[in-house]
């Protein structure tokens, strides 16, 4: 006949002492409770895996941390799985691991990666302008979101207050912004598609503005304040020039002889 094992209580387990060596108190079904000499006690749940079919035990945790009640509950979930044929120390360290993925790949730390390229391909003055924006604008309620489960309501709920402020010039380049961090992440395999795509739909259009321009008679009065302006020769000599060319500043600028 098979022996039954009583039950643990609480008094039990609270009285019990540490000894030169650790011990086991049996609460029945492969749970039981480890005492250490250092007086420490560890739940275990003692079970055969399920492909193996060899004897394996799972800790559950820490008492007191993890109650007697507590503790049954999780040996019952874990033996829940192992009658679907799934290993519960496998399960754990999946869910382990899923956490960890989680908490790395937050819209922070994934559009620290992408910074890290993009400030390449641009100027120190713009790279700067870019990571001010999204500090100010994104990060503050959305740094530690988990990169998939940023969505285009989520988005579209961010910025719709700075829309509504007139920004909307603002509102476009942090949609770029956005969607740039979100390719980056779909093409490291972080989420299936970049789920903001479009997102600039949701919000009003900035009016385009024309430049200002001078009229042909305005042209004498300019050079006249050009040439008794307290500027540098080679930035005189620039101004001129790129009247006489028509070029763009950011073209003059960057001629070499």
């Amino acid at each position: 006949m098979a022996k039954v094992t009583t039950r643990l209580t609480d008094k039990e387990i609270k009285s019990a002492k540490a000894a030169d060596k650790e011990y086991n108190l049996f609460d029945g079904g492969g749970l039981r409770l480890r005492v250490k000499p250092n007086g420490a006690k560890h739940w275990l749940l003692n079970y055969y895996r399920p492909n193996s079919k060899k004897r394996a035990n799972l800790s559950l945790g820490k008492y007191p941390d993890l109650s007697l009640a507590l503790a049954r509950k999780q040996a019952l979930e874990a033996k829940e799985l192992i009658a679907q044929g799934i290993d519960p120390q496998e399960d754990k360290k999946r869910k382990q691991q899923e956490h960890k993925i989680i908490h790395q790949h937050t819209l922070l730390n994934i559009a620290k990666e992408w910074f890290e390229i993009k400030q390449g391909d641009i100027t120190p003055d713009y790279a700067v302008d870019i990571w001010r924006s999204l500090e100010l604008h994104i990060f503050p309620n959305l740094s530690n979101t988990p990169i998939k489960d940023i969505t285009a309501p989520l988005i579209i709920e961010q910025l719709k207050p700075i829309e509504a402020k007139g920004s909307l010039e603002t509102v476009k380049r942090l949609a770029q912004r956005l969607n740039e961090i979100m390719d980056f992440a779909t093409n490291c395999g972080l989420v299936a598609a970049n789920p903001l795509t479009g997102i600039k739909a949701a919000f009003k259009k900035p009016k385009k503005e024309n430049m200002a321009s001078l009229k042909p008679n305005e042209l004498p009065e300019l050079i006249s304040a050009i040439a008794n302006a307290s500027i540098k020769r080679t930035t005189r000599c620039l101004i001129e020039w790129q009247l006489h060319t028509m070029t763009r500043p950011s073209e003059a600028a960057g001629t070499r002889s």
